[in-house]
């Protein structure tokens, strides 16, 4: 069978609503049969900022192979917040389709605990530099074991 990755960014959420440190984060729902990836469906929620360094990490291990470009990091924008947040979301959706189309991008340690795990920034440096607790293949399927009942309730199975 042919090998399909389908991920959607979904579900914008601002976090810290009305404070100095206000963000907003996205789900990220994958749902694979690709053999690259450890967990066949998972769900992380990542703010911007973390796609920024995904894709700077990238960058640095790809070599000659070009990084699909994030959607502008804005200051000013004309509009409602709710319009930016939305094309963010496509912009951040489209980044991440491209991304596991591309092979060399899809053997980064990095973009597969992005996606498949909950751990943050520096915890995903110390697991793929192999300073943390678990191994990467560990940290994605322990993350999976605890998250499958909410994987199937958000796909809306018994």
């Amino acid at each position: 069978p042919q090998e399909l990755t389908t991920v959607r960014v979904q579900d914008p959420r601002v976090q810290n609503e009305g404070s100095w440190n206000s963000y907003v984060d996205y789900k990220i729902f994958l749902h694979t049969n690709s053999k690259a990836f450890t967990a066949k469906i998972s769900c992380v929620r990542r703010r911007y900022r973390e796609f920024v360094w995904l894709r700077r990490q990238l960058q640095k291990n790809a070599g000659l192979v070009p990084v699909p470009e994030l959607p502008g990091k804005s200051t000013f924008f004309v509009g409602s917040t709710d319009e930016f947040i939305e094309k963010r979301r496509q912009g951040l959706q489209q980044f991440l389709e491209k991304v596991v189309q591309n092979v060399v991008l899809l053997s980064d340690s990095r973009l597969h605990l992005f996606l498949q795990s909950q751990l943050s920034v520096p915890d995903i440096e110390a697991c793929v530099q192999g300073q943390g607790t678990q191994t990467v293949t560990e940290a994605i399927l322990h993350y999976a074991m605890s998250n499958c009942g909410w994987v199937q309730e958000e796909e809306g199975r018994p």
